[in-house]
């Protein structure tokens, strides 16, 4: 069996000739091809699911496709709680269905039974012993310390660099550039990286001039997973390889540019493979050229959707229907509150306008999917009409067969680390959590500074604005009155963006009370709504205590919010939670144990 690169008549002019790379799932041979990660691997062969859940073993696969929800984990190498959309296909590999949270006992594959599917062994295993160097040396140090290499981490980097700091950048992916500027693994000899991407030749400027500057270090393949004061430690490696170093790295000023993931709001059937996020199906059409499906219907709120659209035509999926949940005279009265703040994304929205007339894809207002249907996988989803509080109108109904669904209704700020350096939040202008900044973009903790979705979602052009006045300050530099000027018009931007797409509170319609709304523990609406009514509306640690909901392996990142809005409590947003949640990202308990050794 081969994974091939472009399973849905993708542009054959777009990639190079990769070199295949033999591994084997489930002891089947399958001949992947270097740079595809095992998510694109399974998926490019048919297959979206790979394990199942500890409770219901319910399918699961691919949903956010950044490393956020701990949905596709995977066995690779005997190692269990692999993410497959972080983890790059290495020559032998030997990958496994993760059923439930059964561990393997050795670094050997399960067996298989006839059917061919990974038959557990029985528990109580370690797993395989440790491969990698942990901090058997003083910690690194850093004037300035950006963790994150989107839009706002690149430009901060740039800027601190600039000004005479000495930088280190740490980002969990290979190359930087974040969600907006994904790149192709260099593995692939793609002939036209830039295509599926917008303002491409300015970042390949920008990553040109990160990757030759004399004062910065980058991290690649790194997470930072606590900090203490301004000290981060940072884990580099996959959490299965060989030669995985856990060390510690001191900073003098700290910029957080950790970005956001898709928000995604529950219905029935949401939680069946074929559902993803919005930002998964564009990472896997712009990093991988995968298309999650072949018929896909888009629905949401926001122009994200858009140039999600526009991957998933380019990497051969054909685009059902765009689904806006939000009426069109609810988006005119938006752009018209401050018609003059972005000019440019007029002229943008006419081009996606033609992109859409041209592969005939409908735009329809005011509409969204309430549900989808299938056993294993989604077969099709239910579309309804909504009024202008997002309620179902009844008899609006209609059915449409798609093989997969991607869903975006705005974004989430990722506030681990934000969190965990006891910065204050508030509300950003779309409802949601935000880190509270000054005028140079320094937090109300000293030292350390945040950027990008981070203090509100606004887009590409505000994170690097904010990333370029928080890199300066951070080297102790006075921001250049243009950049100040830029960040300013994009948070008018910001404004005006959530009123034109706001969410409503009639999605809550749109779930039952046997919806799953915790993917991690499976917990149903009403086992949430129980848990309120039991002791009253509570702070989100004690909810998350009481109904389990969040306390799963993706620790709340896709419930969280959700689970507050429904019954009236929304999440803790005091700094001081950082002492109940000071483990940022997943680690090995292993590797804790072994720094623990060390100081």
């Amino acid at each position: 069996m081969t994974a091939y690169l472009r399973p849905r008549d993708g542009d054959p002019a777009d990639l190079g000739t990769p070199t295949p790379v033999e591994i084997t799932v489930d002891v089947e041979p399958l001949t992947a091809h270097a740079g595809q990660t095992v998510a694109a691997a399974l998926l490019s062969t048919g297959r979206d699911t790979w394990r199942t859940t500890r409770a219901a073993a319910r399918p699961r696969g691919i949903f956010c496709g950044i490393g956020a929800c701990q949905d596709c984990l995977v066995i690779v190498n005997g190692t269990p709680d692999i993410r497959a959309c972080q983890r790059t296909v290495q020559a032998g590999d030997a990958v496994a269905t993760q059923l439930g949270a059964v561990l393997p006992t050795s670094t050997q594959p399960p067996n298989a039974d006839a059917a061919g599917s990974a038959t557990p062994p029985p528990t109580g295993s370690a797993g395989p012993a440790s491969s990698h160097s942990t901090s058997n040396r003083r910690p690194q140090v850093a004037d300035v310390v950006v963790v994150g290499a989107g839009p706002a981490g690149v430009a901060a980097a740039l800027a601190a660099a600039d000004g005479g700091a000495r930088v280190v950048l740490i980002d969990a992916a290979r190359a930087v550039g974040g969600q907006f500027n994904r790149q192709l693994p260099v593995e692939f000899g793609a002939r036209r990286a830039g295509r599926l991407q917008h303002g491409w030749k300015g970042f390949v400027g920008r990553r040109d001039r990160v990757a030759g500057h004399e004062r910065i270090t980058q991290l690649a393949e790194s997470s930072v997973w606590a900090i203490e004061g301004l000290r981060l430690w940072v884990q580099k490696g996959p959490a299965d390889s060989v030669g995985r170093e856990v060390f510690a790295v001191d900073a003098k000023a700290l910029v957080l540019a950790t970005g956001a993931y898709d928000r995604v709001l529950p219905f029935p059937g949401w939680d069946l493979p074929g559902v993803y996020t919005a930002g998964a199906a564009q990472a896997l059409a712009k990093g991988q050229r995968i298309s999650v499906g072949r018929r896909v219907v888009v629905a949401g709120t926001g122009p994200f959707l858009l140039p999600v659209a526009e991957s998933l035509v380019g990497v051969g999926a054909e685009v059902v229907e765009l689904l806006e949940a939000n009426t069109l005279r609810t988006v005119r009265r938006g752009w018209l509150t401050d018609p003059l703040v972005a000019p440019g994304k007029f002229r943008e929205s006419l081009g996606y306008g033609a992109l859409l007339a041209k592969h005939r894809i409908p735009l329809r207002h005011g509409q969204t999917v309430v549900a989808a249907h299938g056993t294993d996988h989604v077969e099709a989803v239910t579309v309804a009409r909504l009024d202008d509080g997002w309620r179902p109108i009844a008899g609006s109904e209609r059915r449409i067969e798609v093989d997969a669904v991607c869903l975006g209704f705005g974004f989430t700020a990722q506030l681990e680390l934000a969190v965990s350096a006891r910065c204050n939040l508030t509300t950003g202008p779309d409802g949601g959590p935000a880190v509270v900044v000054d005028a140079n973009q320094e937090t109300t903790t000293p030292g350390v500074f945040a950027a990008g979705e981070l203090t509100g979602i606004g887009g590409a052009d505000l994170a690097a604005a904010e990333g370029r006045v928080a890199g300066a300050a951070a080297a102790r530099q006075v921001a250049v009155q243009e950049d100040v000027e830029s960040v300013q018009k994009g948070r008018r931007f910001a404004a005006v963006l959530a009123r034109a797409y706001p969410v409503r509170d009639g999605w809550r319609e749109w779930s039952k009370p046997d919806t799953v709304v915790c993917r991690c523990e499976e917990v149903t609406r009403a086992e949430v709504e129980a848990a309120a009514a039991e002791r009253g509306v509570q702070d989100g640690r004690a909810l998350k205590l009481s109904s389990r909901a969040g306390l799963g392996l993706c620790q709340g990142r896709v419930c969280s919010r959700t689970v507050g809005a429904l019954v009236g409590s929304p999440e803790s947003t005091a700094p001081e939670s950082s002492m109940k949640r000071p483990i940022a990202v997943p680690v090995r308990l292993r590797d804790l144990a072994e720094v623990q050794e060390d100081l």
